[in-house]
């Protein structure tokens, strides 16, 4: 080979790393914006999904503040929300809602700048509900309930059984003598 051909194969090596290098975005450029999903959490309080760009999952702490504004001009924050065991990226702010329609926003400052708004409809917290009465029934007047009077019955049986032993038990000492 010539120092021609030498020459164009590394000529067209370099260019092709090259336009990959320049084709290929930087991992960096890829993280620096966040999707956020903001939603009530059927009560009084609001929930956060955090998630890059990309939709890949979020893998760091990010800070992430909460504002409100509610029915009749109340305002609730700045609120710092704290990341949830639930899941990466997962935020919830705790009950700081009254019931009615509240626009929220939440921010996260740089470097990873990024400011979502949502309209969040929060709700008093619900108690579960009261459990059935359980009836119970007292056949006896000594307030034990029905299935108390099931022993006399098994005892009349014992009775029985041990007397058919002592029975069988006399009458084959005797077939023996």
């Amino acid at each position: 080979m010539s120092v021609t051909g030498i020459r164009k194969v590394l000529a067209a090596v370099f260019a092709g790393l090259a336009l990959t290098l320049l084709a290929a975005p930087p991992a960096a450029a890829q993280a620096d914006k966040l999707t956020l999903t903001v939603a009530g959490d059927g009560a009084e309080g609001v929930t956060i999904q955090a998630t890059y760009a990309d939709g890949r999952r979020l893998d760091k702490l990010v800070r992430l503040i909460l504002t409100a504004t509610g029915p009749d001009g109340q305002k609730v924050g700045p609120v710092q929300l704290e990341p949830q065991p639930e899941g990466q990226g997962f935020y919830t702010s705790g009950p700081v809602l009254s019931a009615g329609s509240w626009r929220v926003t939440v921010n996260s400052p740089a470097p990873l700048q990024t400011q979502a708004t949502a309209t969040v409809q929060a709700r008093a917290a619900q108690s579960p509900p009261a459990p059935k009465p359980v009836a119970v029934t007292a056949d006896r007047a000594d307030g034990r309930g029905g299935n108390a009077g099931w022993w006399p019955f098994a005892a009349a049986g014992l009775v029985l059984v041990a007397a058919a032993m002592g029975v069988a038990m006399l009458f084959g000492r005797r077939r023996t003598d």
